[in-house]
């Protein structure tokens, strides 16, 4: 085979794994939506049933809106306005957004931008990942990790709620990822998560004892446990300091830009997930540039 011929195969190549990639996450995006709009309503009804128990209660605190129970896979979506059932080729991730000129096809009534969106947005990150790791272990890895801070991020910007059912086995899952070294040696990644919960948490309390108010919640210290399950005690302080930049960067063009009130709390998850990402895929480059 000549030289230009292997050239030639190994774009072809490229090109065929950037798209199966693209693909995929496309799909996977599409369910994420899913996952942002329907855990906190699960949640929200979890919390409303146990508390009507534990109050032996025979007041109804969780009328089930619809009718009938809620889950990732059932009832099938509709439109929250006419009630049409979304059908297969009217749930095809961007492009039906697209033909449908972004309306639903029954009532014409405006569908959210946001679901093409979070859609193109998952399918960008995968492949940036893909490309930075290759068709790997790893980059199944850091697509799961990717996925999953997606998910935390925008539930976060719309409950303030960073789910256990998520934050959780993103947890246990960085243990299990790093007990072969596939990121960092298992010794670094449990000792991550450690002092990953800790840092945060003597923060919010040291906050609270100052000033009486609670600065952050729970779903961020066991986010941020997560990370350093992921990638290691000696990510901590990047991750901290870059969500802290980050952080300052969107809240201050947020409140020029946007004019948002000040005393509106914003979440810290979101920050942490970018942080956390960029040090997955750049850490090692910026702790060059950058030495703590």
């Amino acid at each position: 085979m000549l030289p230009s011929d292997a050239a030639i195969l190994a774009q072809d190549n490229l090109a065929l794994f950037v798209t199966a990639v693209t693909i995929f996450s496309l799909l996977i995006g599409s369910f994420l939506n899913v996952v942002i709009l329907r855990l906190p309503v699960m949640m929200e009804r979890a919390w409303r049933r146990e508390a009507q128990q534990m109050l032996e209660s025979d007041v109804n605190f969780a009328p089930e809106s619809a009718g009938e129970p809620i889950s990732l896979a059932h009832p099938p979506s509709t439109c929250p306005k006419c009630g049409h059932r979304i059908r297969a080729w009217e749930n095809v991730p961007v492009l039906s957004y697209v033909f449908l000129r972004g309306r639903c096809s029954q009532c014409r009534e405006r569908i959210s931008p946001r679901y093409p969106l979070i859609e193109a947005a998952t399918a960008a990150l995968s492949v940036v990942v893909a490309m930075q790791f290759g068709a790997s272990w790893l980059m199944l890895a850091a697509l799961l990790l990717t996925w999953a801070l997606i998910a935390l991020t925008m539930i976060d910007i719309d409950h303030q709620l960073l789910p256990d059912s998520i934050t959780l086995p993103l947890l246990w899952l960085g243990l299990i990822v790093n007990a072969q070294g596939l990121l960092v040696p298992l010794d670094d990644a449990l000792w991550g998560a450690v002092f990953g919960y800790l840092s945060l948490w003597s923060v919010y309390w040291g906050f609270k004892l100052l000033t009486g108010k609670e600065g952050m919640g729970y779903g961020d210290f066991k986010l941020l446990a997560a990370l350093g399950a992921w990638l290691g005690w000696q990510a901590l302080p990047m991750i901290i300091i870059l969500s802290s930049l980050v952080g300052a960067a969107i809240g201050i063009a947020m409140i020029l830009l946007l004019g948002r009130d000040k005393n509106v709390p914003i979440p810290f998850g979101p920050y942490l997930a970018i942080a956390g990402w960029i040090v997955l895929m750049w850490g090692e480059a910026i702790s060059r540039q950058f030495p703590l």
